[in-house]
């Protein structure tokens, strides 16, 4: 078989390895007989909300199944047909063979990604939260491009992403954003951007054109399923109002309408302020905030399962710190990664942040994104 055929045939073989190691083949396959013949059971719709469960259950593991042994299958197939191709002198047929072996490689991958977001909460909706850090305009500005790059790269996903709160800063920039992203494992794609994004640039704003440092949280928390029970006692919350900000008419900017939550016990705190009534705003700051408190359950529950996983004290946002270098006109390089991203100049002035987006698109998804002026 040809060099780059068997390269395309490993390359499958290794997702497909990898593929069956996570499911734990032999298990999954018995899980399923089991699945089915509850199903088959009429009892089961006895509790509705346990055959819902059952349900689901099968259905992801019926698609993950389903969808290995197509890849497996296929592969089989373009492999017998280039060998009787090549026996035959097909030359034409050869190639077409190894196009759709590039087309299943590529395909492999992206069930590979989806069978690995299986956590407990990777296939919900999220929220994006991104805070400005010390260093005044330069570090509003950054959280603003963050925050227009996760937008940009959740609408290249097809996700629908809402602004659920959002506070300008003086000059430019924010001070910070939240965003609720909808979309199937929004939260298992976003969720290693969890962390401290630090960007070393030449300051627009320093007229002696300066090299600055400019930091910027992001706190990444599934969406809580409503039959998902997290407790929140009124004793342990302290509620804030006060006015909305930017621009709105009469009535946002006039009352109070905006509601800041902070939960005591845990520091957290969460804001709404995209609803016209002080009793929404309220309520979308709840599901933040039981959010968040599910999403710190997650990682003290990964925390013990895992061996050898950094205890919880050390997951701090001061250990996962992502480091951008921008140097003009010519290159964005995530240190964190080693992720690169170029584009010429006429590209790139006037236009960093969509700049500095394809970097992100690469990290997160793994593919490369074409930079483009998307004002």
């Amino acid at each position: 078989m040809r060099a780059e055929a068997q390269a395309h045939v490993d390359h499958i073989q290794e997702s497909l390895a990898l593929l069956r190691r996570f499911l734990d083949w032999d298990r999954a396959l018995r899980r399923l007989d089991e699945l089915n013949a509850r199903v088959e059971d009429p009892s089961l719709w006895d509790d509705a909300r346990a055959a819902q469960e059952v349900m689901r259950e099968r259905g992801r593991l019926d698609e993950s199944i389903a969808a290995t042994r197509a890849i497996a299958t296929e592969l089989q197939e373009n492999i017998e047909l280039i060998e009787m191709a090549e026996a035959e002198g097909e030359e034409e047929m050869v190639q077409d063979a190894i196009s759709a072996l590039e087309s299943l490689a590529e395909r492999a991958d992206r069930d590979k990604v989806k069978a690995l977001l299986s956590g407990e909460a990777d296939g919900n909706d999220t929220y994006i939260e991104v805070n400005a850090g010390a260093g005044g305009t330069e570090s509003q500005d950054w959280a603003e491009m963050l925050s227009r790059m996760y937008q940009r790269w959740a609408e290249r996903q097809g996700f629908k992403v809402e602004l659920v709160d959002y506070h300008a800063g003086e000059q430019a920039g924010i001070k910070s954003a939240t965003l609720l992203v909808k979309g199937e494992s929004a939260y298992g794609y976003a969720k290693t951007e969890n962390g401290v994004h630090r960007l070393v640039r030449i300051s627009p704003f320093d007229s002696n054109a300066r090299r600055h440092t400019s930091f910027a949280s992001v706190a990444v928390y599934p969406v809580v399923d409503d039959d998902i029970d997290i407790e929140v006692l009124d004793k342990d919350l302290k509620i804030d109002t006060y006015r909305s900000s930017g621009a709105g008419g009469q009535h946002v900017n006039t009352t109070d309408s905006a509601v800041r939550i902070t939960h005591m016990p845990t520091g957290i705190v969460v804001a709404c302020q995209n609803q016209r009534s002080q009793h929404k705003n309220r309520a979308e700051a709840m599901k933040q905030l039981k959010a968040r408190l599910y999403e710190r359950e997650l990682q003290i529950r990964e925390a013990e399962a895992s061996a050898g996983y950094a205890a919880k004290s050390e997951i701090g946002w001061g250990h996962q710190i992502r480091s951008y270098v921008l140097q003009p006109y010519q290159l964005v390089k995530d240190l964190r990664t080693g992720i690169t991203s170029t584009a010429p100049a006429d590209v790139l002035d006037g236009n960093l942040d969509a700049f500095i987006a394809a970097a992100l698109a690469q990290r997160i998804t793994g593919e490369t994104v074409e930079v483009e002026d998307v004002e």
